[in-house]
């Protein structure tokens, strides 16, 4: 069987942080059994679907590496949908039903204040097709509603949550158009599933109820329901469910300086048993998906472990990796110098411009004639080695000095810092004439 696996955002809003893990755990698992990943636009919403949230999905996913195998739009698939409910139209599986939104809330209320679920009671069913044509005249136009199988739990295994049981009985026939024509989620997305051959629906645990009444739908359209992976929903580091995590997105990851490799390495990894860890590599992690690793407890997103994460990925790139984002003349031998240092690679530009200045730092009056003293010895050690320890050695020996105050008036003077790279590895690039200047200035 081949696998093939779908992410199907409306293209409302921006991508969130949820939406992106799901986007992932899809491309992933379709990579890891050498599948498709596809991309579908659910735009059935014409009101609420924009053209630019359109844009800024491909251009999320292209920036996360997720790169689909292939688009479908649902709003190109509108006939599909209708030859297709007009099959289940005559075979029975959907009805008319005509009652406002306030009487339907009614409904619930009552059910609600006599002990009963808030299921539909089906009272469209019992409607003659007199009372039917009576209440069109009257200008009341339905909305149609999915008849639910009632004499067969529905079951599935869930590769996530294990065995899952629903007594159809319980829950109400869902409502998959409305009165205008349009298109409510749950019947094009399951035919859109069937007709792209769609093997494996990987989703949130929010989802569930929705796949109960899908697996229906299934066999009412005659095919068999792929299989169904229903992930614990993400939760703000402070162990609830947070609002924020619905404001996070690629550009808020961008702003701050995230690599997608970071949000690839803890989106991969947490809710499940493996650890987290600075992983660059996609195929790395690729390798290593299973569902049967995926935790039914709620997965814990945390910035933080985001922002560590992340200074650990880039303190392993490669200079190739970034040499097209790091400033005018920065080359090699300075990534490598300032890389341990940075937490994003738009710090490059900062200890670019201490390599190159100019920097300015007041000198403390102590230190004018230690730096004069180490001016001249620069001007005489040997710049081909190490000439950091070459300075220091000697003016260790000519002052006395030792520890910090040995070194951090150098650093200060070189740098304008008191922290930063490895002296012995700033100090050849910022080379021994501009070394010679900041120390005499």
């Amino acid at each position: 069987m081949t696998i093939i696996t779908r992410f199907a955002p409306s293209p409302t809003g921006q991508l969130h942080v949820g939406n992106i893990r799901t986007a992932l755990h899809n491309w992933m698992f379709a990579r890891s059994r050498g599948g498709k990943f596809m991309l579908r636009i659910d735009d059935t919403d014409a009101e609420r679907s924009e053209e630019r949230f359109v844009d800024a999905i491909r251009a999320d996913l292209a920036w996360l590496g997720l790169l689909p195998d292939g688009e479908e739009r649902q709003s190109a698939r509108f006939a599909l949908y209708e030859a297709r409910f007009a099959e289940l139209r005559a075979a029975g599986r959907v009805y008319p039903a005509y009652e406002t939104a306030q009487e339907l809330d009614l409904k619930r209320k009552v059910a609600l204040g006599r002990g009963l679920p808030p299921v539909y009671d089906r009272a469209a069913l019992a409607l003659s097709e007199a009372d039917r044509a009576t209440l069109e005249a009257n200008g009341v136009k339905p909305h149609w509603r999915f008849q639910l199988d009632h004499g067969t739990p529905i079951e599935w295994d869930d590769l996530v949550r294990g065995h899952q049981k629903f007594d159809p009985a319980t829950m109400s026939d869902p409502v998959i158009r409305r009165a205008n024509d349009s298109w409510l989620y749950m019947l094009p997305s399951a035919i859109d599933d069937a007709d792209m051959g769609v093997s494996h629906v990987v989703r949130g645990e929010d989802h569930v109820s929705n796949t109960a009444l899908q697996i229906q739908m299934f066999f009412a359209l005659g095919v068999t329901p792929p299989s169904f992976a229903h992930e614990a929903l993400l939760t703000g580091s402070e162990g609830k469910l947070s609002k924020r995590l619905g404001s996070l997105g690629v550009d808020h990851f961008r702003d701050i300086g995230i690599e997608p490799q970071a949000v690839r390495a803890l989106l991969a990894r947490i809710g499940t048993s493996d650890p987290v860890e600075p992983i660059a590599d996609a195929a790395v992690l690729i390798d290593s998906f299973d569902f049967g690793r995926f935790g039914r407890a709620p997965a814990r997103f945390d910035e933080t472990e985001l922002a560590t994460l992340n200074a650990k990925i880039i303190h392993r790139l490669d200079f190739a990796a970034v040499a097209d984002r790091l400033p005018a003349g920065m080359g090699a031998a300075e990534w490598e110098a300032v890389r341990p240092n940075l937490t994003s690679i738009a710090d490059a530009a900062t200890w670019w411009q201490v390599i190159a200045g100019p920097i300015t730092l007041p000198v403390a009056p102590e230190d004018a004639d230690y730096l004069a003293a180490a001016a001249k010895v620069a001007a005489t050690i040997d710049w081909s080695a190490d000439p950091w320890h070459a300075l220091t050695a000697v003016l260790k020996a000519d002052t006395g000095r030792t520890g910090k105050a040995l070194f951090l008036p150098l650093r200060r003077a070189l740098t304008g810092l008191d922290h930063g790279p490895d002296m012995a590895a700033l100090l050849p690039l910022i080379g021994r004439d501009r070394a010679i200047a900041r120390l005499s200035s």
